[in-house]
C-alpha cells in the first residue's frame, strides 16, 4: 500500500520532478483531462469526485511516509484542482491554456480562504481541498474572462 500511495500521490512519479513539481503535475493531468472530457458532464464530475477521494487518501499517506505536511512531491492534488477548473468548459486550446495558467496562479497565490483551508484542514483532505478551491476560483475566472475577451475556438 505504501508504494501505491506514493505512486498516486506523486501522480505516477511526476512529483519527483526537480523543477516546479506542482506545475509538472498539472501538465501531466492534461492527457487525463482530455480522456475525461469525452464523458458526459455528470460522469466527468463523478470521476473527478472519485479521483479526489483517492487523492485525499494518497496525500494523507504520503504525508506520513515523507514525514512532512503537504510535501511538494505530492501533486495528485494539482491534477484534481485542474480537473475542477476545467469542469464544463469547452475543450479548446484557448480554454485549456487559460484554465492551466489561472489554476496555477490561484494555487500558488492562495487567496482567502484557500491559505486558511490549507493550514486548518488536516491530512490529505487539506492537501486536496486547497487545490479544489483554487480550481473553483480558476474555473470562475476563466468563465468571466471569456465574457470580457471572447475566446477563439
Amino acid at each position: 500500500m505504501r508504494r501505491l500511495a506514493i505512486l498516486l500521490a506523486t501522480w505516477g512519479g511526476v512529483g519527483f520532478s526537480p523543477f516546479a513539481p506542482g506545475t509538472m503535475g498539472t501538465l501531466a493531468a492534461i492527457p487525463i483531462f482530455f480522456l475525461l472530457s469525452l464523458l458526459p458532464w455528470w460522469l466527468y464530475i463523478l470521476c473527478v469526485l472519485g479521483i479526489g477521494i483517492l487523492a485525499c487518501w494518497a496525500a494523507g499517506e504520503a504525508e506520513r511516509i515523507f514525514g512532512e505536511k503537504d510535501p511538494h512531491r505530492v501533486v495528485i492534488d494539482e491534477a484534481v484542482g485542474f480537473f475542477v477548473t476545467m469542469a464544463a468548459l469547452p475543450v479548446t486550446w484557448t480554454y485549456l491554456i487559460a484554465g492551466f495558467c489561472l489554476f496555477r496562479v490561484f494555487d500558488i497565490v492562495k487567496p482567502p480562504p484557500i491559505r486558511l483551508v490549507e493550514k486548518k484542514v488536516p491530512g490529505g483532505y487539506g492537501v486536496v481541498l486547497d487545490d479544489v478551491l483554487a480550481g473553483i476560483y480558476a474555473g470562475i475566472s476563466v468563465r468571466l474572462l471569456a465574457l470580457v475577451i471572447p475566446f477563439p475556438i
